[in-house]
């Protein structure tokens, strides 16, 4: 089907109105109209060929609400009409050991991702959700809860299942102690996640400028990681820390504040980190970890907590053709704390 999206075709080009063709709709896909995309680091990193494996012409956004326009004949779970959401991946093998108990994600041989990956019939690299519509396997389409606003649930689809899972992996709950280093995209659905599951929740911040902000968004302290006094008195205080922090950075300063058994897991930066000494993980059974997003299940559990429990990230709606500029301005951590596009903005000419 023809459409229309916005796309960079070079390293530094700045993304602009590209038309192009979605593949056909086959018997288990649904095709949706996109209302609402979320604007992810990611999607930075994509169009700069940061990570260098960026394919052009290159249509950024994995953070997807629409409504379904069409279903394929084997469709069983979706209907015309419904309000539907597609997060980082749009396929998997779907008969490995991962896919079967629902941890898409960690397919064993590769998820196809919403963008940058290579569509498992076509062969053609997938396209993203800067566009006015896309095509997608049933079963990686997620149920729009009722009472959830669309126009800010977009970013819930990978800011919010990134964080989620991590705290469900490492099952926080009432009482639980959790850092969260960096409050940006991430950062922020970090800490509005974990409070809501009942966590005693703290900002690790390296300025006291967002004190007000981290309590506003259900933290219940800020820790100043630049004061060597109350960093020393927080050792030994955290059960698990989120690390959010999209950039090469030094971890040695966190590592000595989780307690025995304790975890610090790593969903922002893709690559290296600083060089770290082990002497505090030994001494102290402590844990570095990653984690990507969750398996489809695990999403829409996700969906349905933050529906439940009225959790939204803090949204700025831009224009598809304002994108360009947020890009800069998320470059400089200018934003509170999520771009959404508003896709009834992307028209032809």
């Amino acid at each position: 089907m023809k459409t229309l999206g916005f796309a960079c075709t070079a390293v530094n080009a700045p993304l602009a109105p590209y038309s192009f063709e979605r593949r056909a709709p086959r018997a288990n896909d649904v095709v949706m109209e996109i209302l609402y995309c979320g604007v992810c680091h990611s999607d930075l990193h994509w169009a700069r060929n940061d990570w260098g494996w960026t394919v052009f012409p290159a249509i950024p956004g994995h953070e997807i609400v629409g409504r379904v326009i069409e279903v394929g004949a084997e469709v069983t779970k979706f209907r015309i009409g419904d309000h539907v959401g597609v997060g980082c991946m749009v396929d998997s093998c779907q008969s490995c050991d991962q896919c079967r108990k629902g941890e898409e994600q960690l397919c064993r041989e590769g998820n196809t991702g919403t963008y940058g990956g290579i569509d498992r019939v076509t062969k053609e690299p997938t396209l993203g959700g800067y566009s006015k519509h896309l095509v997608v396997r049933e079963e990686f389409v997620l149920q729009m809860p009722d009472g959830l606003d669309l126009a800010k649930a977009a970013p819930l689809l990978c800011a919010g299942i990134t964080t989620y899972s991590p705290l469900k992996t490492w099952n926080v709950g009432a009482g639980s102690r959790v850092g969260v280093i960096g409050l940006g995209g991430l950062g922020h659905m970090a800490v509005k996640l974990a409070a809501g599951m009942g966590a005693h929740v703290t900002v690790l911040s390296r300025t006291p400028d967002k004190a007000q902000d981290a309590q506003a968004l259900g933290a219940n302290a800020l820790l100043l990681s630049s004061d060597e006094e109350a960093v020393a008195k927080a050792a030994n205080s955290f059960d698990l820390i989120i690390d959010t922090v999209p950039v090469k950075h030094d971890l040695d300063l966190y590592i000595p504040l989780l307690d025995v058994d304790g975890t610090l897991v790593i969903v922002g930066q893709v690559g290296p980190v600083a060089e770290m000494s082990t002497v505090p993980l030994i001494l102290g059974r402590r844990r570095v970890a990653g984690s990507p997003i969750g398996g489809i299940r695990e999403t829409q559990e996700m969906l349905e907590f933050c529906a439940e429990k009225n959790i939204l990230p803090d949204c700025e709606m831009i224009r598809m053709d304002e994108i360009n500029r947020a890009f800069e301005r998320m470059d400089r951590s200018d934003v509170r704390y999520r771009f959404v596009i508003d896709m009834a903005s992307l028209k032809a000419d």
